[in-house]
């Protein structure tokens, strides 16, 4: 994990990848779950038996799943030590470019490409998260992230 003192040891950083994340691991439990909690039940990613004759041959997380475990990739990748907070703005042009086979683990890498002042001392980032799939060529998402940060 990279750590920074304050939100504006950031700001000469912008094209820089800022921090890149621990492994997280894909079970199908896990799938399960956010399959469960989002009512996403389809048999691609809760029916191992079925999607064994799919096209993957395996079931395959949700794209949205990859994409909440955003939170999980941030705590890992770096941290602010003088931010009392940040707060999800939103995102920007998210693509899944390639399935995530159950079994599988990812990891992000964050890459900053804006830093812009905002009131009470802050700084709303735009930072390039690609998703990695360990042992694959290609990312399994690459998203913008809009956050805010405060002192």
């Amino acid at each position: 994990m990279r750590t920074y003192e304050t939100i504006a040891d950031l700001k000469p950083l912008i094209g820089e990848i800022i921090g890149v994340s621990d492994w997280i691991q894909i079970d199908q439990a896990r799938i399960n779950e956010f399959a469960q909690a989002t009512g996403d039940d389809q048999w691609i990613h809760v029916d191992p038996e079925r999607a064994a004759k799919g096209p993957f041959g395996v079931p395959i997380a949700h794209g949205f799943l990859t994409l909440s475990l955003l939170p999980a990739l941030f705590a890992t990748a770096f941290e602010i030590r003088r931010s009392s907070m940040g707060i999800n703005y939103g995102l920007n042009k998210v693509r899944f470019i390639q399935p995530v086979p159950v079994n599988s683990r990812v990891r992000g890498h964050f890459k900053l490409l804006g830093w812009d002042p905002i009131p009470n001392e802050g700084a709303q980032l735009l930072i390039e998260m690609t998703v990695e799939l360990e042992g694959a060529s290609k990312p399994a998402c690459v998203a913008e992230s809009i956050t805010r940060r405060y002192p």
